[in-house]
């Protein structure tokens, strides 16, 4: 049975994005100064805290609509940073989605109505319990004397006409 909570409010998402941020910048910087306090170089901090930067960008990206490729520019100063919060908080709101879908997302994008207008959702649609139908209610082939019978040469009648 699939699970119909309400998008989170404001300040449930917000505290899962602060919480996400902090889980995808703050162990880049504590990398960084351990690298600097080891070699003493200023640069190598940045060079870590970026590459760090990076990496999240790319584990984020999937689930924020971006491409994966993306995580490259997450290794640019301070821009990665910017990505990592929008990323968190798009992330903070799944599997509600309330930004457009990306061109190659359009074909499982599910338009939701009613009280959660204006968001999305692409996870596959939950499946719903047929009852079979008995054996001897099923109709493979059209009786032989019916007009949708194809004849054996596998050519039709055109519409509105009898065969002779």
């Amino acid at each position: 049975m699939e699970r119909d909570a309400a998008p989170r409010g404001l300040v449930g998402r917000s505290l899962i994005a602060v919480l996400l941020f902090a889980g995808a910048v703050v162990p880049g910087w504590t990398l960084g100064g351990l690298a600097e306090s080891w070699t003493g170089t200023g640069l190598l901090d940045w060079l870590v805290t970026c590459a760090w930067s990076g990496l999240a960008v790319r584990v984020l990206a999937p689930w924020g609509s971006y491409r994966t490729r993306d995580g490259w520019l997450g290794a640019v100063p301070l821009y990665g940073w910017y990505l990592t919060c929008v990323l968190c908080w798009r992330v903070a709101l799944l599997p509600y989605r309330d930004w457009e879908p990306r061109p190659d997302e359009l074909w499982q994008a599910r338009w939701l109505t009613g009280d959660r207008l204006g968001l999305w959702r692409a996870d596959p649609m939950p499946r719903r319990h047929r009852r079979p139908v008995p054996r001897t209610a099923r109709r493979t082939r059209a009786p032989a004397g019916s007009r949708t019978a194809v004849p054996r040469d596998g050519t039709r009648t055109a519409a509105g006409h009898r065969p002779r």
